[in-house]
């Protein structure tokens, strides 16, 4: 196997970060070379839009205090956590492909000497026709979540940007070559 490496998967709500991700799983299983760790989130999965184990915050805490996470971080009330096990990922070689948060892109990179930002996009037309699928918002936060700006990438780190806004075939074509190229 190649240079072990860290993928994040950052972008905008709605532009369709878990349904990539739940593609190239589905289209990569079977090749060694790729991880794809579930997050643990302090809210409930929606089973058919997220990939994520549900911790209430308390779990959380304790899990951060004994070292469980490799990466964690809270955003819009939640918090969110990598499994430490990537590490032993990463050492063996391997890409691990996380879906996090922008502000967490600074950390990871102190953290992992390889590390690849995929920035997932999509119109914001077609981000707000997915957020209204999904069923979990009122309109009114909707619209504050597409209207409210996304922290930037830090300077100088270059990202691979994957627009999501045709079909899920291009998307994850993009996405899985991203991923391959990484892999080497």
């Amino acid at each position: 196997m190649g240079q072990g490496a860290l993928a994040l998967v950052v972008g905008p709500s709605g532009a369709g970060k878990d349904t990539l991700l739940a593609a190239a799983k589905t289209a990569l299983a079977g090749d060694e070379r790729f991880v794809f760790p579930r997050r643990v989130v302090t809210r409930a999965a929606m089973a058919e839009l997220e990939d994520h184990d549900t911790i209430d915050r308390a779990g959380f805490e304790r899990a951060r205090e004994r070292g469980a996470f490799a990466l964690d971080w809270e955003a819009h009330g939640l918090c969110y956590g990598i499994p430490a096990e990537i590490e032993q990922s990463v050492a063996d070689g391997r890409v691990v492909v996380v879906n996090t948060s922008r502000k967490l892109v600074g950390p990871a990179l102190a953290k992992y000497p390889r590390c690849v930002v995929l920035l997932v996009t999509a119109t914001p037309e077609i981000r707000a026709q997915r957020l209204v699928g999904r069923g979990r918002e009122a309109p009114a936060e909707i619209a504050a979540r597409l209207a409210r700006e996304a922290p930037p990438i830090p300077p100088g780190v270059e990202a691979v940007t994957i627009d999501n806004s045709g079909t899920l075939e291009a998307g994850t074509t993009n996405f899985i070559e991203a991923l391959k190229r990484l892999a080497g």
